[in-house]
């Protein structure tokens, strides 16, 4: 099974999910992350701010950031190699980086919609 890492830029916690504006984006990344987690899938992620020894420590990061600055970041790696920067993984891209099927972001959840005129395909 593939290992993916990813490097967040500086905030406020471990997720970035917090305080009185949550990032939709944030909160996506880190929804994907727990489900994978959960389902045994190797997903690492860590902050700047947080962790960082590890973007010190982890050769191929360093150099990253040595050569262009934090704005790289966010910065995503599977196997060891960096696959994508300066943006999150699309839920497409974490499948297809991982080598996994996309059911295994469904959470089996349903949530139900106000006025979405989906027809009753999402509720």
């Amino acid at each position: 099974m593939k290992k993916m890492i990813i490097f967040d830029p500086a905030m406020c916690c471990s997720t970035g999910v917090c305080g009185p504006s949550i990032d939709p984006e944030l909160l996506r990344v880190s929804t994907v992350i727990n489900t994978l987690q959960k389902k045994g899938i190797l997903v690492e992620r860590y902050n700047l701010t947080g962790n960082p020894q590890i973007f010190v420590d982890n050769k191929t990061i360093n150099e990253a950031l040595n050569k262009e600055g934090t704005e790289i970041l966010p910065v995503t790696m599977v196997e060891g190699v960096i696959v994508k920067t300066k943006a999150y993984p699309t839920n497409k891209e974490f499948c297809e980086l991982l080598g996994i099927s996309e059911d295994y972001l469904k959470t089996g959840l349903k949530i139900k919609s106000k006025g979405c005129d989906c027809g009753g395909r999402c509720c």
